[in-house]
């Protein structure tokens, strides 16, 4: 496995060599694909340094408190929505709901890292121009960028693997970090033209960051 992380003691973000490939990184590919990608996984680390944990260091590494009691309350007040919002999800392959305590850290940085990738690609739209969509696929570049996104996170799981992550995991199980990032962004509403108030665009949204 080939794992990029964030490292809280140094403050800095490690990318090891072998993540740049395959359906995370190609320069041969169009950028909406590798935002999506790589674009995805870069944001979501640099989040993890303003989560639940993150926040607790200081920019020299230091275990401290550095934010003042408004943005703490704040972050407080938007994080537990983002629990709340993980917690009423239900896995349907064995029944069990996320614990959307135990996950919060991980799903901030989701929901982070996926409007960060999406924004930095419409800004790099903005400099270089519209990209060309992928011949026989009827997706927009936009659309596209989702559905790369969304590919991060492709995966399958043995039951018991499912279960385990469910009860003690720090991460919520794959369809649940699509799902409940996207589900928060006007951004994949407007791209994909979901009603208002479908599952997919619900009225009531979370962001934290």
């Amino acid at each position: 496995v080939v794992n990029a992380y964030y490292n809280a003691l140094e403050n800095s973000i490690e990318f090891p060599a072998g993540i740049l490939q395959g359906s995370f990184f190609s320069r041969d590919k169009p950028n909406y694909l590798n935002f999506g990608g790589i674009g995805f996984v870069i944001g979501h680390e640099i989040t993890h340094g303003f989560d639940d944990r993150g926040r607790q260091f200081d920019k020299d590494g230091n275990n401290k408190n550095w934010w003042d009691s408004k943005t703490d309350s704040n972050f407080k007040e938007r994080a537990n929505c983002i629990i709340e919002q993980y917690g009423n999800y239900t896995v349907p392959e064995n029944s069990l709901q996320i614990n959307g305590v135990n996950t919060q850290g991980e799903n901030i940085a989701d929901n982070g890292g996926i409007k960060e990738a999406f924004r930095a690609y419409q800004e790099w739209v903005k400099d270089n121009g519209a990209e060309k969509p992928l011949p026989g696929l009827n997706y927009t570049p936009q659309q596209l960028f989702w559905i790369s996104a969304a590919n991060v996170w492709c995966g399958k799981y043995r039951p018991e693997v499912l279960k385990l992550r469910v009860q003690v995991g720090s991460h919520s199980p794959a369809q649940f970090r699509v799902v409940g990032p996207v589900s928060n962004l006007p951004e994949f509403a407007q791209t994909f033209n979901c009603k208002v108030n479908s599952p997919m665009n619900p009225k009531h949204k979370c962001s934290v960051w």
